[in-house]
């Protein structure tokens, strides 16, 4: 007898989705990356709409000049002449200071205007030179140098972060890795200070991003050679230097062949260095000039209002009358030396993904805090890992932007880009405060804890309307700039004391749980 067949059930109802933002579709990893990047990108085409620094501001104008006049430099004068003082090349009026990869950009970016408006390039007669074709081709050139830099390599961090499961749950990995795609990609101050006032820091800093990429994904090789070139498009990638070091010697010094491992990575680094600067070293003349430019002690220890420790300070010790340049280079090398060593010998000691990430964050702290001639744009580098860290530290990362992007005000309403800032800080909480977001995961802070931290968070309210409304007293003519300078200040102080003590627990982290390193 033939046996009943069972009735079948009716297969269960999915899971109701969770709430999305266009951005964050149920698409496929690739269309769904291109979308964030289309996104990114075209927030950055809205900023670059508005003014840039210097704009109409004869006889010096800003940035934005400087840039233009670096392109009619090497586009004209052979590359002995780059660095040196002629007639062609007045140092005095926006000199080139930066390593020889930027002066190659600016070469290459100089023959692409040239070939479509030549007198935006014209040497000595297109000084200052302003116009509306040759605003959009210079950030075109902007625009370009993120789409073939930063965009890939932000890319490539996130797979690579994502494989390695670096500090993150499996559910955050599957789930978190959109989010941490817009959090790179719109990062608001890099977006506003780039295609807003003017500048390239998207190349140096992809490069670096390329080069933690190779870290995490272990292509060593290849990350020594993308930092190198990082280097020598803009010395301040420095500030990431010692991580960098610690990192990969603490890996060799663990593996098989430890001085074969070091003599690898030392060969690819002086190889790079040593295309890259060609040129200028046949003879040290001209090796030892272009060295000049790159560090401008004159200057002064900081510029600006800048909300590092020496700016600071100098309300109660006035750094620049009691001292000389000569002791001031060795105080502040020896202060960003010990701000950055913890973190440096936790490297070499246990090095880890994830502690790697922390050393970023903690080096470059050190050398906006403490190094010689920081200015306000610098806090660019140290917000490139707090972004990279942001699923494993979502509230520092939004409280970290939100006063870096105050620290950056007076800049910013110099620039008149007003409108910008309140557009791409709105955007990025935005996105940070997304239905889903990895910002539900809170830290456990105490309500006494809690009100000291609003304390600084109602003073930037009050200030952020006061500087454009209330004229300061004749007396103190900059005391709103330097309000916004110590409230800054106090911030990354306590942010890099915190994350310093987190990269130190990761031992303990790992020895409690018996997590084996990623050599």
């Amino acid at each position: 007898m033939a046996k009943p067949k069972k009735p079948r059930t009716p297969a269960p109802d999915p899971p109701p989705a969770a709430a999305r933002l266009p951005w964050q579709p149920p698409a496929p990893p690739v269309p769904t990356a291109l979308l964030i990047s289309l996104a990114a990108l075209l927030v950055r085409v809205l900023v670059s709409v508005g003014p840039y620094s210097g704009q109409g501001a004869a006889p010096k104008f800003g940035d934005y000049e400087a840039q233009r006049h670096w392109m009619e430099l090497t586009l004209h004068l052979p590359p002995s002449d780059w660095y040196r003082n002629t007639s062609d090349n007045d140092l005095a009026y926006w000199g080139l200071d930066y390593p020889p990869l930027s002066a190659y950009q600016s070469l290459l970016h100089g023959r692409i205007i040239n070939a479509s408006l030549p007198e935006a390039v014209a040497l000595r007669s297109s000084r200052g030179f302003e116009s509306h074709e040759s605003k959009l081709l210079m950030r075109w050139t902007v625009m370009s140098s993120d789409l073939l830099v930063l965009f890939p390599a932000a890319l490539w961090f996130v797979w690579a972060y994502m494989k390695g499961g670096i500090g993150a749950s499996e559910e955050e990995r599957r789930e978190g890795w959109m989010w941490l795609l817009a959090m790179v990609l719109v990062n608001p101050c890099l977006v506003l200070i780039d295609h807003g006032h003017f500048q390239y820091n998207c190349i140096s800093l992809g490069l670096t991003l390329g080069a933690i990429a190779g870290v995490l994904s272990r292509n060593e090789l290849v990350a020594a050679a993308l930092f190198s070139l990082a280097i020598n498009h803009k010395q301040m990638s420095m500030y990431f230097a010692p991580a960098f070091f610690s990192h990969l010697l603490g890996k060799c010094l663990k593996r098989k062949y430890p001085i074969v491992e070091v003599m690898k990575l030392a060969f690819v680094v002086l190889g790079t260095f040593g295309i890259v600067w060609w040129p200028f070293l046949h003879s040290s003349e001209a090796a030892l000039q272009v060295l000049s430019r790159l560090a401008p002690f004159e200057r002064g220890i900081y510029e600006d209002y800048v909300a590092n420790f020496w700016c600071s300070t100098s309300v109660i010790i006035k750094w620049k009358k009691l001292f000389a340049i000569k002791p001031l280079k060795l105080i502040s090398l020896s202060a960003t030396i010990l701000a950055f060593l913890p973190s440096f010998v936790q490297q070499v000691k246990s090095p880890s993904n994830l502690g790697f990430l922390y050393s970023l964050l903690n080096s470059s702290f050190a050398f906006y805090l403490f190094s010689y001639q920081v200015h306000e744009k610098s806090i660019l580098l140290p917000l490139l890992p707090a972004s990279l860290l942001a699923l494993k530290e979502p509230q520092l990362y939004g409280w970290f932007v939100y006063f870096a992007l105050f620290s950056m005000y007076p800049l910013i309403c110099r620039d008149q880009l007003l409108l910008q800032y309140i557009a791409v800080t709105g955007l990025f909480f935005l996105i940070y405060y997304s239905p889903g977001g990895i910002h539900k995961k809170r830290l456990n802070i105490p309500c006494g804890i809690k009100l000291v931290l609003s304390l600084p968070l109602l003073s930037s309210f009050i200030l952020h309307i006061s500087y454009l409304q209330i004229e300061p007293p004749e007396r103190y003519p900059f005391l709103l700039d330097a309000l916004i300078m110590f409230i800054c200040f106090s911030q990354f102080v306590i942010l890099t004391l915190y994350t310093n003590y987190k990269q130190w627990m990761l031992d303990t982290h790992s020895r409690s749980i018996g997590v084996k390193k990623d050599l």
